[in-house]
């Protein structure tokens, strides 16, 4: 398949940080950002082979599981780590946007909509989230398959920790019912139960239906820029990142995650450990 990623990228110190973009700090944003984009072309690209020991040479590998992987990085002019992130030319392609730091997102919303007619599909990322699936897309595949493209899986994102109280948390857990409750009603079709390798699981419409990023399909990404505020700068969900990754996929589409009970069913890192610093002991 062809995949489409498009990733909003800022770096600049601002003096009431409230997202890690706002903190400065470019060695960590770029090593973050550096995370994102080879996880994409190494888990998902075409680059993948095995060593042939005895024959001392390699051939291809996971060639089901290997897409053309397209990543796009969205900036300003100068507040950025990609000098920082080191990334290989090959992995990614730079576009400055004239836009304000915070409509980055909406940048992105309406570069899918130039190019997405090219593409099987295309997603959106927040530049601190880091792929480790090998299977994601497929998965993305399978979950449309089974329940049809009005209905979008987006994945659970996490931290790890060697020291703290868990070695593992998932950040989006439920906001209160009338956070969403103008954008989406999670009565309809609230569960969808299926297998996957003969493993039950489960899937929910999230109170918090944040992950930072959103996968569409050819026939989803038609639907979705078919909007009529399609590209629009909002900031109606949270603010204006949450509302770039999450606001109008969640108006058009019903959307689930993996429930609680199998949550890595279909996830994402979260670069670092800012949320999982917070929880000060285990609870039950």
């Amino acid at each position: 398949m062809k995949l489409l990623f498009v990733i909003p990228h800022y770096c600049a110190l601002e003096s009431r940080a409230i997202y890690g973009s706002q903190t400065g700090n470019r060695a960590e944003r770029g090593l973050a950002l550096r995370r994102c984009v080879l996880s994409l072309n190494q888990l998902l690209g075409q680059s993948q082979a095995m060593i042939q020991v005895g024959a001392r040479q390699t051939i291809q590998a996971n060639a089901s599981l290997r897409h053309d992987v397209n990543v796009f990085l969205i900036t300003n002019q100068a507040d950025h780590a990609l000098s920082e992130a080191a990334l290989p030319t090959d992995s990614y392609q730079h576009i400055v946007a004239d836009v304000p730091p915070m409509e980055l997102g909406f940048a992105c919303h309406r570069l899918l909509k130039e190019q997405f007619v090219e593409y099987d599909y295309c997603g959106y990322l927040e530049d601190d989230l880091i792929l480790h699936d090998p299977w994601f897309v497929e998965k993305l595949v399978w979950f449309s398959r089974h329940v049809g493209s009005g209905k979008v899986l987006l994945p659970n994102r996490f931290e790890l920790s060697a020291d703290l109280a868990y070695k593992k948390c998932y950040l989006d857990g439920d906001l209160k019912p009338h956070v969403t409750k103008p954008f989406q009603d999670i009565e309809i079709e609230p569960r969808l139960s299926s297998q996957y390798l003969g493993v039950p699981v489960e899937f929910v419409r999230p109170l918090n239906p944040h992950s930072g990023c959103f996968f569409l399909n050819a026939h989803q990404m038609n639907v979705w820029v078919s909007r009529a505020d399609f590209g629009t700068a909002r900031r109606d969900f949270i603010g204006p990142l949450e509302s770039a990754a999450t606001l109008s996929v969640m108006q058009t589409f019903l959307v689930y995650k993996p429930a609680v009970g199998n949550a890595s069913f279909f996830e994402v890192e979260h670069h670092g450990d800012r949320f999982i610093r917070k929880i000060r002991r285990a609870t039950v």
